[in-house]
């Protein structure tokens, strides 16, 4: 009898665990604004995964992290631009941990996960850019930090995910585009009037026929979060001027992310907690 209840209590915090990491994710998804098809696949990898022993003993933290590795498999698997640093923040998890969760949940589960990363492609790209040291005919004001780049280039493209998802998601115009806007919002006085083209010729890379579009329809999910913030209703921001502002937009697009999801947590502790004294 003794060994009954000790399983069936088992059974009984599995399912709650079950349940509360199920609702996490779907907060996850919601809050990312994934396509409903993400969702569906990556709840159904939780479910699979806390089926497994290996997920069974895995500290409380772990635990948590786990719905959020099962976001993220989906959307690298999906090719979707979202990173593992936007992850974690909304997590408030470390990286290194959030990475060991996620590599033995592609081991268990058996699944299979492109080589390259969003960040590795951005990392990529990046690298073959000749502005990140003094030359000849690179004006001085135009040499910039190469990790300061990268960071706030993948910081945009992350806002790129519908135009992402209705070009075929391919990569290279898009990450032209963001390292673009990056680069001139890193420094916008002297590289406001440096057109894209020339852009390109100085960082010693080709530009993608499609990066002109990819660069409007940027600039215009830029203006579109810049008219829903107060602080910046008292300017006047066009396609020039809303570059200046790209450091505050992303990150208050974190701010954002993060108080949607904490809220979306707090209402499910709410749902929750009457049956946590039963």
């Amino acid at each position: 009898e003794v060994a009954y209840s000790q399983s069936t209590g088992q059974k009984e915090q599995l399912s709650r665990c079950l349940q509360r990491g199920i609702r996490r994710v779907q907060d996850l998804c919601k809050v990312l604004q994934l396509p409903a098809a993400f969702e569906e696949t990556a709840v159904s990898y939780f479910q699979r995964a806390l089926q497994l022993p290996a997920f069974h003993l895995v500290s409380l933290e772990k635990k948590e992290l786990l719905g959020g590795c099962c976001v993220f498999v989906t959307c690298r698997q999906r090719n979707w631009p979202l990173t593992m640093g936007t992850v974690c923040s909304l997590l408030y998890a470390r990286q290194d941990l959030f990475a060991s969760v996620f590599l033995s949940l592609q081991k268990e589960l058996g699944l299979s996960v492109p080589a390259l990363s969003l960040a590795d492609l951005v990392t990529t790209h990046l690298n073959s850019f000749r502005l990140f040291q003094p030359a000849a005919n690179v004006p001085a004001p135009f040499l910039e930090d190469k990790e300061k780049l990268l960071a706030r280039t993948m910081g945009i493209v992350e806002l790129a995910s519908e135009t992402w998802l209705v070009t075929g998601r391919h990569p290279v115009p898009v990450v032209t585009a963001a390292a673009f806007l990056a680069w001139q919002s890193l420094q916008p006085g002297p590289r406001l009037s440096c057109p894209l083209a020339r852009f390109c010729r100085l960082a010693g890379v080709d530009l993608p026929p499609p990066a002109h579009l990819r660069l409007k329809e940027l600039l215009e999910i830029l203006l579109g979060m810049a008219s829903q913030l107060s602080w910046l209703r008292g300017f006047t921001l066009d396609k020039k001027t809303v570059v200046k502002h790209i450091g505050d937009l992303l990150q208050h697009r974190v701010f954002l992310l993060r108080n949607a999801f904490s809220q979306q947590d707090g209402e499910e502790q709410r749902d929750t907690a009457p049956g946590r004294g039963s």
